[in-house]
């Protein structure tokens, strides 16, 4: 899942830049971490299992990262994944507010996922977003664990979510929570977007994982 694709941006999203500027700041992002935290593209394969080849991929804006590749930078550069986000309009932003236009924006072309951060800026002990799954979308191709909890309500279409192999199919109008250590991923398997609203806790090292 984190090779190059296509996807459509949900509709009366903010306006944010084209695919290849995305890639491209991202990359630049990416780079920057693993530098200032002075470790070599092999130290972060070596914290992630991602290859080499990947990481280099991702600096070059040559591959787009699932939402699973990103979770496993966070943790190994040691930020928030909220740090791979588009940044909005820093002018007049309310410390504690985050108004509907002025969202941060992460989107996963690969994965089919635009991912919204309804929480501001400033590190607390949940973060919370809305993901809107086009069809086909997924978290990725392998299960995720890793401490704190994770919930989440939908909005509209279809979530397919799996928990320790199990899927569970929810509608609008469903709702969930679990332990973050159960192994997890999650897909859109129809043929409509989906919007969902997810919560995550922090891990307990203090750093927010998304």
């Amino acid at each position: 899942m984190d090779g190059r694709g296509d996807t459509k941006a949900p509709k009366d999203a903010p306006t944010i830049d084209s695919d290849d500027a995305v890639d491209q700041r991202l990359g630049e992002t990416v780079r920057l971490l693993r530098q200032r935290a002075g470790l070599s593209i092999q130290d972060v394969a070596n914290k992630t299992g991602l290859s080499n080849g990947m990481i280099s991929q991702l600096e070059r804006a040559r591959a787009m990262p699932s939402i699973r590749t990103l979770r496993l930078l966070s943790i190994a550069l040691d930020v928030p994944i909220s740090y791979f986000f588009e940044t909005s309009d820093p002018a007049d932003v309310p410390r504690y507010i985050v108004r509907k236009n002025s969202r941060r924006l992460l989107r996963l072309t690969a994965s089919g996922v635009v991912k919204e951060a309804l929480t501001p800026a400033d590190q607390g002990q949940l973060e919370l977003y809305e993901l809107t799954l086009n069809p086909g979308a997924s978290s990725g191709t392998d299960f995720l664990q890793h401490t704190g909890e994770k919930a989440g309500y939908i909005l509209s279409g279809s979530l397919r979510l799996w928990l320790d192999n199990q899927a569970h199919l929810l509608e609008a109008g469903d709702s969930f929570r679990f332990p973050s250590i159960v192994p997890h991923m999650f897909d859109n398997p129809t043929q409509q977007a989906a919007r969902v609203i997810w919560v995550t806790t922090l891990r307990q090292t203090d750093s927010p994982v998304g």
